[in-house]
């Protein structure tokens, strides 16, 4: 089993780092006490557990001069790959943070001002500062921080974003959810042939006539190419969904069928999920 131990000073972007934990499909528990530790590694490998994070810091108390025995306790014992990410940010980038949340300092009160509680925090924590990983934050934005992050542990990022090639009509508005949108409006038309009017995109017959117009194939490659360049990109931006819109006129032939033949392209590298908007709206009598 994998525990991954984050740890750090108040305001040095902890909060950030679990939530990469957790979208990667860790069990994660935030501020842990530290005593609690070993019954909880025992019990998270009776329960099937691969990969676990724990937070635990200066909220732990008194508890928390034990942790650095406990852990080097339970790696032995328990055969842990154990990681512990110990963040950490200047003293006046921790100021600064401070005030723009106006949040109160764990350590604070009204005898001690926020300086002497991130010393004060510096010098509980310096034992477990010498067993971690460091990550100073200082001068990184979340969504470096989360790239950094998933690097250290390994983590793909493509493994947790969520792509949704959605299908539309113009005729009833844009979507609103639609990071890019695509117009396939200029593709030879389902709709003026009798035999395929009432059918969609999802039906053998159109997606025979539409697989037969060259123009279709050559849109399905562009946009495919476009999406997989640009993907990385909103990644970085720290994304967790991507939704990529297609139209047509009424959003039951054309835009359907290049949805789904999107779709099919990216299920090795993505979560991908499909949604008709059009088909919705008709199949609910809307």
């Amino acid at each position: 089993m994998q525990l991954v131990v984050i740890s750090g000073l108040s305001g040095s972007g902890k909060s950030i780092a679990l939530h990469v934990l957790e979208d990667a499909n860790y069990f994660v528990v935030d501020n842990l006490p530290s005593p609690l530790l070993p019954e909880f590694v025992r019990q998270m490998r009776e329960d099937g557990h691969e990969r676990v994070a724990v937070a635990i810091d200066i909220r732990a108390g008194i508890g928390l001069a034990a942790l650095p025995q406990q852990l080097r306790a339970l790696q032995v014992q328990e055969g842990l790959d154990l990681i512990l990410l110990f963040l950490t940010a200047r003293d006046e980038t921790l100021i600064a943070r401070f005030s723009e949340t106006r949040r109160r300092h764990p350590m604070g009160s009204d005898n001690v001002s926020l300086p002497e509680a991130i010393a004060q925090e510096r010098d509980a924590l310096e034992q477990i500062a010498q067993m971690g990983q460091h990550i100073d934050t200082s001068d990184l934005k979340p969504a470096a921080l989360k790239t950094w992050v998933q690097t250290l542990l390994t983590i793909d990022p493509f493994q947790n974003l969520t792509l949704v090639f959605q299908s539309f009509g113009f005729k009833y508005g844009l979507p609103l959810d639609a990071d890019l949108v695509f117009d396939v409006r200029c593709l030879p038309n389902p709709h003026y042939d009798p035999a395929l009017r009432s059918l969609t995109g999802q039906d053998a017959l159109v997606q025979a006539f539409l697989a037969a117009q060259p123009a279709a194939g050559t849109m399905v490659e562009d946009i495919s190419r476009f999406v997989r360049t640009w993907l990385p990109h909103y990644m970085h931006d720290g994304r967790s969904y991507v939704t990529v819109a297609i139209g047509c006129t009424g959003g039951q032939h054309r835009s359907v069928y290049v949805a789904e033949q999107l779709a099919a392209r990216f299920t090795d590298n993505s979560r991908v999920l499909v949604r008709h908007r059009a088909l919705a709206r008709h199949s609910t009598g809307g």
